[in-house]
């Protein structure tokens, strides 16, 4: 199993979405994908109609689980979504209260155990981080082959990254090994000289980190998310999913070509 983190200590800059977008079309290739709601507000697991205010199996019953964490237990939680070969571990408000929870306890390698419990299971997760660096944020980085960083084109979007970068070097001193991120620029508008300038800066800033591409603006997203469908399997057509079809080849091919290849 591959395991890609999509994070940004900002909000609003399209993670969800992301991670949405980037699991169906894997999903798309044939892979069994994993998408992992680390957020409390729940937002990748209301795009599937599933509320993360309600009792019931989420990411949280992992915490709250004794160790080891069987490979039985991790699959039972897990849940089916609108797309085959997709599935959802969801989130749960109480989430929130990790963190009081967590002190002393050791608790940043729970999801790194529940992931390789299932290991064999799985092709790909893709796990969707709160913007607020803490336990979450930290099981997420350390569990993760391939960080993937949305970034709204916006003037206070570098802000942000600069708050990641330093996290990122920090994690790879934790984890005395490299943690390989790539910056993704979302919601871009040609039409704005904001969106153009913000881009060419966060181009300049962070050199080759930064994807070759970007991901235009486009409400098809959003309308997407009403229907509680990927992208790929309500508007194919869309110029935001040619974009995310463009990243998803550049991640197989640059980050895991090990993995099937998308066919795009």
């Amino acid at each position: 199993m591959h395991v890609w983190t999509v994070s940004n200590q900002k909000g609003g800059v399209g993670k969800t979405t992301t991670s949405v977008a980037l699991g169906g079309l894997a999903a798309e290739t044939g892979q069994r994908v994993l998408l992992v709601d680390l957020d409390p507000q729940g937002s990748l697991s209301a795009w599937f109609r599933q509320d993360s205010g309600a009792e019931g199996n989420s990411v949280y019953s992992l915490f709250q689980a004794p160790e080891p964490l069987s490979r039985e237990y991790v699959n039972s939680l897990i849940l089916p979504t609108t797309a085959d070969n997709l599935f959802l571990f969801k989130a749960s408000t109480l989430l929130a209260t990790l963190e009081r929870q967590s002190v002393g306890q050791g608790k940043g390698l729970v999801i790194v155990k529940a992931l390789a419990a299932i290991s064999r299971d799985f092709d790909l997760a893709i796990l969707d981080c709160p913007p607020q660096l803490g336990v979450l944020m930290v099981n997420a980085l350390a569990a993760c082959d391939q960080l993937i960083i949305p970034v709204q084109t916006e003037f206070l979007a570098i802000k942000g990254l600069e708050r990641i970068v330093h996290t990122i070097e920090m994690m790879t001193k934790s984890r005395k090994t490299k943690l390989n991120h790539l910056i993704v620029p979302t919601m871009f508008d040609r039409r704005t000289q904001a969106s153009v300038s913000s881009l060419r800066n966060i181009r300049f800033e962070f050199g080759e980190k930064v994807w070759p591409g970007m991901i235009r603006v486009d409400t098809r997203l959003r309308d997407a998310s009403k229907a509680g469908l990927p992208p790929h399997l309500y508007a194919d057509d869309s110029r935001a999913l040619v974009d995310y079809r463009s990243l998803f080849k550049y991640l197989n091919v640059s980050i895991m070509p090990e993995v099937k290849r998308a066919n795009v």
